[in-house]
């Protein structure tokens, strides 16, 4: 029994020493990196400055009252399209008791000034028939009937806009009903039937009862770094790529760049602004935010080359060149400087030092034992 221990411990403990010699002479081995062959090909570079922000209609008008009042009633909602004139709400007036009862009391006096007007025409009437005044007499008490006529229907009109806001006989053109002033899309109505409004005048800039805009004239507004302000200019053409419209692009053009810089997070910024193109297959949303690609250069049939295949010294530039012959066991490679010119992040074009022939060291393979 201790004889098969014995053995047993001297095939472990023989096993154990080549198992370790084995190992550590695969770790002092040396290995072989293979690298992957990159070819310069013809291609179009294009760089690009990108701004984000939204998409909104150039102007958003606010519809306000011009009596004070309380909502009676909502003629439309959020989303629908109005015609300039269309009546959008209802505004019930609530009049001040001491502008009331002297409206009231208006109305009472022209009503006693008719009445004695009207007796003294009648008697200078009667007059006239007998010849006992001139027709000149008689015109000018015509002419005092009339005007204490028009007097008192004044006199009610004006009761009628302060108790009710509005005046029977021209109910169409009535302050009590709000209209849009413009063609377009209701954006919002921040008002509900029996809220409080206030009229707009110059001291006071009135209650919002709602917001229209023409959706067909549509701008980008957004920011850009400092760092590329510079290489704008107005007219250039803009894409939008729009998150809430997925596939979809838009094709707008640079109509404003700010002057002034604005501080965003601590880094400085400009405000551009785009004239969008809608398309009428797509609905855009006021809102809406946005990436903005504005081309700044653009170079057609250049030689490029993956940026991650050069190496970049201080300022040179150089690429790694294939001198043995594809499929060899061994790689080798020459550091060729190169002159580059215009990068869109991904490919770098390549002005001098490689050909469409050249084989370049790309990425490094996974790595084999020789």
């Amino acid at each position: 029994m201790k004889k098969v221990f014995r053995i047993l411990l001297i095939v472990l403990l023989a096993g154990l020493f080549v198992g370790t010699f084995v190992f550590l002479w695969n770790k002092t081995r040396p290995v072989k990196t293979i690298y992957g062959i990159v070819t310069p090909v013809r291609d179009t570079i294009s760089q690009f400055v990108v701004a984000t922000g939204q998409v909104e209609p150039r102007d958003e008008v606010l519809i306000k009252p011009q009596i004070s009042g309380i909502i009676s009633a909502l003629h439309k909602e959020a989303g629908n399209m109005v015609r300039q004139g269309d009546v959008i709400a209802t505004v019930k007036v609530i009049p001040e008791m001491s502008s009331l009862n002297n409206a009231e009391s208006g109305v009472k006096q022209a009503e006693i000034n008719l009445e004695q007007t009207r007796r003294e025409y009648e008697r200078t009437e009667k007059l006239y028939r007998k010849n006992v005044i001139t027709l000149d007499e008689f015109e000018k008490a015509e002419t005092q009937l009339r005007i204490a006529e028009e007097n008192l229907q004044s006199a009610r009109d004006n009761l009628e806009i302060v108790r009710d806001g509005i005046v029977s006989r021209n109910a169409e053109i009535s302050n009590t009903q709000i209209r849009s002033t413009i063609d377009g899309m209701i954006l919002d109505i921040p008002v509900k039937v029996g809220n409080s409004v206030i009229q707009s005048n110059t001291f006071n800039d009135g209650t919002t009862i709602a917001v229209v805009a023409d959706m067909n004239d549509m701008i980008f507004r957004g920011k850009v770094d400092e760092t590329d302000v510079g290489k704008l200019h107005e007219g250039m053409p803009v894409t939008l790529t729009i998150g809430a419209v997925q596939d979809s692009k838009l094709n707008a053009r640079l109509e404003y760049i700010s002057p002034k810089a604005t501080t965003d997070n601590n880094v400085i910024m400009f405000e551009v602004k785009a004239a969008v193109d809608v398309d009428d297959n797509i609905f855009v949303r006021s809102g809406y935010s946005a990436n903005a690609s504005i081309m700044i250069e653009n170079r057609e049939n250049v030689l490029a080359v993956p940026e991650s295949v050069l190496e970049f010294e201080e300022d040179k530039t150089y690429a790694y060149v294939l001198t043995s012959p594809e499929g060899a066991e061994e790689q080798t490679f020459e550091k060729r400087e190169v002159t580059t010119g215009l990068s869109d992040g991904m490919n770098m074009e390549i002005k001098e030092g490689l050909s469409e022939t050249d084989r370049l060291r790309g990425m490094a393979m996974p790595r084999t034992k020789k």
